[in-house]
């Protein structure tokens, strides 16, 4: 059975006492009953990853993880940090390829697929992000975009590797916009993804990936959002700096 992952996305928000707060506030609000198939985890800026980690240390079913990782092993590349510092110091997840990465950064296919393989090698598990824009998804090309970024940067990969990778489809023009795709759409995009896997690898492995919904995600539209068959969870932005309303989303994943 495939797990279902409740996400937090940080981004560039907080101080280092609020970062502490809220992982103390999140980890004192979690079930007290962990359920082995639920996992939380929290994407801190870099700069809170280690405090965050060390304050949540010991509870179950809840882990801190990175926003980013280079797409180098090791060098002269300033103010950059590789999969393998990150696993170095205890870290197991990393965010690759969110759509701010893409557009802002201009992270194409090719470097993500490096970025990839890195983090893998490091041991950590990958959340690969995918989506489309509002002008991709007019002209109805969203299932070919994101096919695409998806074959590009993962499909190189061996069954076991792909095994460790966990997806976010995020659909760019419902994020921070105050537009959510509606639960059909969302899962009618995860169930794209989902055939995409069982071309490349079969329906055993297809049926194991997690596969997050990255677009607006919050305590109003959770429930309904999980209960979609292909929908495994979220990767949430705002409503993950609230503690009350990420302990809400959270609350979602254990019905």
């Amino acid at each position: 059975m495939r797990k279902t992952i409740i996400a937090g996305n940080w981004k560039m928000n907080l101080s280092h006492a609020a970062a502490l707060q809220l992982a103390e506030d999140v980890a004192a609000g979690m079930p007290a009953k962990p359920a082995p198939d639920v996992q939380v985890l929290l994407f801190t800026p870099s700069v809170f990853l280690l405090p965050v980690a060390d304050k949540i240390k010991g509870k179950s079913g809840l882990a801190a993880g990175a926003q980013n990782a280079a797409e180098w092993k090791e060098g002269a590349y300033t103010g950059e940090i590789s999969s393998q510092q990150l696993a170095s110091a205890g870290i197991k997840f990393t965010i690759l390829g969110h759509s701010e990465r893409r557009i802002l950064f201009g992270e194409s296919d090719e470097v993500l697929k490096t970025k990839v393989d890195l983090a893998l090698e490091a041991g950590l598990s990958p959340v690969f992000c995918c989506g489309e824009s509002k002008e991709v998804r007019e002209a109805g090309k969203h299932e070919e975009l994101v096919g695409t970024q998806i074959r590009n940067a993962l499909f190189h990969l061996s069954s076991e590797q792909f095994g460790r990778v966990i997806i976010a489809y995020e659909p760019v023009w419902a994020i921070g916009t105050g537009l959510t795709a509606s639960s059909q759409q969302a899962q009618d995009m995860h169930a794209f993804i989902r055939r995409e896997i069982v071309s490349a690898y079969g329906s055993d492995l297809a049926d194991s990936v997690s596969i997050l919904y990255g677009g607006s995600m919050k305590a109003s539209n959770a429930a309904e959002l999980l209960s979609m068959p292909d929908v495994d969870g979220g990767l949430i932005g705002g409503a993950s700096l609230v503690a009350t309303e990420f302990l809400q989303i959270i609350s979602c994943a254990y019905h």
